[in-house]
């Protein structure tokens, strides 16, 4: 079998739900749904945060970190969670990158 390069560095997608609020200055932005664009180690490249509130905060290669977050350092899933039951598609990421990026946070 042989595997191409490009095959073994495709990205991941996932989506997940966060319902414990921040317990920071933003907290009354509620609880948010969590849009991870991973790579092979399921290590964050990009993520997207959309807030019950509206508000919504994307991080990646241009912006890692600012004055309301940061992008995940560590593996998006640890343990025992099955990570397939978050798996999304990348045009369902790209939707919340696309919306994220045209929304300022308040």
């Amino acid at each position: 079998m042989i595997v191409h390069y490009l095959d073994a560095v495709k990205p991941r997608y996932f989506k997940r739900r966060c319902e414990e609020s921040r317990g920071d200055w933003c907290d009354s932005w509620g609880t948010a749904a969590y849009f991870f664009e991973t790579d092979q180690s399921l290590v964050p490249v990009r993520q997207v945060e959309v807030y019950d509130g509206g508000q919504r905060l994307c991080y990646g290669r241009g912006l890692v970190e600012d004055e309301y977050g940061r992008l995940g350092e560590g593996r998006v899933f640890a343990g025992t969670v099955d990570e397939s039951d978050f798996e999304i598609t990348a045009s369902e990421f790209e939707e919340a990158w696309r919306i994220g990026r045209e929304v300022e946070p308040t």
